[in-house]
């Protein structure tokens, strides 16, 4: 992730935020001006920004953080842990990817007083559905990074050899909102492949995830924004048994990074490299 002044990647609010991809508090600032200008009916085309909104940005957008819960959306703190830091705190902050044996990707970054420390293992929990109301097993699980994505592909395999996807992005979009983008009916190893194609981007962009579903059993495997694995189904025993072979605990007491403030983290190459997915997999973005 970079964090030196010149390269701050874009960082948004969980919720949803339109993220800002810019590779300098120049640009970002500028992005922001020119937004502000659209919103108001003005137009602008000298293309200054002055100090004081530069300073803005840097005190203000980069620390505009929200509590979320997976998978139900997000909480608003009273304060943020990221209040009156400093820009070279922040930096060093959003530098720092390991946590003893646990490394983050570059996509999310925990809250500047590590509410929860990132680690390694998975808990047992359940969703109810709000439609149905009917209350399904679900695993939460958490992977360091250099072994994530053979352990999401894994995990893959308890679904059977055809499966329907859906790509998750909230690249570009409003304050709490996201696109999901279907594919019924593709070939379990076509679409392994196809993930092994774009791996840098699926572990290190904040604003994409992906689930992969047999409507048949019914499973569902999600790999999300904050790079954590949900495993959802009533016979989740087979991911037990992933999970345990890659080295992963059950731990009842486990919290993850999306249970406090955390930000996440894209660059405009990820926006680009989405759109190239999408063309692969047949879908229509």
């Amino acid at each position: 992730m970079e964090t030196t002044r010149e390269g701050i990647a874009a960082i948004r609010r969980l919720s949803g935020d339109s993220v800002l991809r810019a590779q300098s508090l120049d640009q970002i600032a500028g992005e922001l001006h020119k937004r502000t200008l659209r919103n108001n009916n003005q137009q602008d085309c000298s293309g200054k920004v002055d100090k004081s909104l530069k300073e803005q940005i840097t005190m203000g957008f980069l620390k505009r953080i929200i509590r979320t819960n997976h998978r139900d959306g997000g909480i608003e703190t009273q304060r943020s842990s990221f209040d009156h830091l400093s820009e070279e705190q922040l930096e060093h902050h959003l530098s720092i990817s390991r946590y003893g044996s646990f490394k983050l990707t570059d996509a999310i970054r925990p809250s500047y007083n590590l509410d929860v420390v990132p680690s390694a293992g998975y808990r047992r929990d359940s969703y109810q559905d709000k439609d149905t109301g009917v209350e399904i097993p679900v695993i939460l699980a958490a992977q360091s990074s250099e072994r994530l994505i053979d352990l999401f592909i894994d995990l893959l395999d308890p679904l059977g050899d055809e499966v329907d996807l859906i790509l998750e992005t909230s690249h570009e979009q409003a304050a709490g909102v996201h696109r999901d983008l279907y594919r019924e009916s593709i070939d379990l190893p076509v679409l392994k492949s196809t993930l092994f194609d774009h791996e840098d981007m699926l572990l290190n962009d904040g604003c994409t995830g992906i689930a992969v579903v047999n409507p048949k059993i019914p499973l569902e495997v999600q790999f999300d924004e904050h790079k954590l694995i949900l495993l959802y189904g009533q016979d989740l025993f087979p991911f037990e048994a992933i999970l345990r072979r890659h080295g992963l605990d059950c731990r009842k007491e486990l919290k993850f990074i999306t249970e406090a403030e955390h930000v996440h983290s894209s660059t405009s190459d990820y926006t680009e490299e989405f759109e190239q997915l999408c063309y692969r997999l047949g879908i229509e973005s």
